[in-house]
């Protein structure tokens, strides 16, 4: 896998592994991350994990298995943190599972904000309809984008859990499996957002929202986001989903609005605008 230079830190390594799956590391975010497991792989990568933890004395494991799988990890002591159904092609379910191996990286419990969370899960929103203001304009992205892209991401994040920031970055996974999608006011990239796309498993994950400090205000984040699940029921996505951060109570109110199911806390889990934080699970079957 190809390593990125970033403005922002060293980005966290992605390893291929097997027949399939996939693995992130690194000190940045002080964990090791399965983003993708291939069934055949469990022994290796539970072998791979157990190396990587050896070796750079992670504080903690997150992964997204198959729910056949689940249980495997549970027996290792893993614990789950979210569970969203019909992930895998519209039939099998997804466990985001987790070890912490360092007591303090577990006992930071982000209460307060936890406490908010309920709150908005509690208040009735009001249903989404947003009208574009007409000095902005909605488009997917493409490669002449990518000047703007790195610019904005950099600005709005001090840190971030990939190399969002790195010109390469954006225009190998632009050209993969991540669609992007922007905001415009007279030619300038006013918000910016993406979709990660896995059209065999049918699923795609709505995340890398930023917003320019110049342009809040005008629901940029709710038009990205109608715009993005309309392109991905066109083609063919059955699951949308997002990591959110627990601190962004904005952006929890645009999911909820928007019909998203929240399943889980992923607590100390991401290194995002500075430092580790907590992140909501959201779900929605379209």
């Amino acid at each position: 896998m190809k390593e990125y230079k970033d403005v922002m830190s060293k980005p966290d390594s992605i390893v291929p592994l097997g027949r399939g799956s996939l693995i992130q590391h690194g000190k940045q975010n002080d964990r090791i991350y399965l983003m993708k497991l291939a069934e055949e792989d469990v022994t290796l990568v539970f072998n791979e994990i157990s190396r990587l933890l050896a070796l750079y004395d992670y504080s903690k494991v997150f992964c997204k298995v198959p729910a056949p799988v689940a249980p495997l990890f549970l027996a290792k002591g893993y614990m789950l943190e979210g569970y969203i159904p019909a992930f895998y092609n519209g039939k099998t379910g997804a466990f985001f599972l987790s070890k912490f191996l360092k007591a303090e990286r577990l006992s930071r419990l982000p209460k307060s904000q936890l406490e908010t969370l309920y709150e908005v899960q509690q208040t009735p929103l009001k249903e989404k309809q947003f009208i574009l203001n007409s000095a902005y304009t909605v488009r997917k992205l493409n490669q002449k984008d990518i000047p703007q892209i790195t610019a904005l991401y950099a600005e709005t994040f001090e840190s971030y859990p990939f190399p969002i920031d790195n010109p390469d970055y954006i225009a190998d996974t632009m050209a993969d499996h991540v669609q992007y999608f922007g905001a415009f006011n007279k030619g300038e990239l006013a918000a910016l957002a993406s979709s990660e796309v896995d059209p065999e498993a049918m699923n795609a994950e709505m995340t890398d929202f930023a917003t320019c400090k110049a342009h809040a205000g005008h629901h940029l984040s709710c038009l990205l986001l109608e715009m993005m699940e309309y392109e991905m029921q066109r083609q063919g996505i059955t699951t949308l989903y997002t990591i959110a951060r627990l601190e962004s109570i904005a952006m929890n109110k645009t999911f909820v609005r928007f019909g998203f199911n929240y399943v889980g806390t992923l607590l100390n889990n991401t290194n995002i605008a500075g430092k580790i934080e907590s992140m909501n699970l959201y779900y929605k079957h379209v």
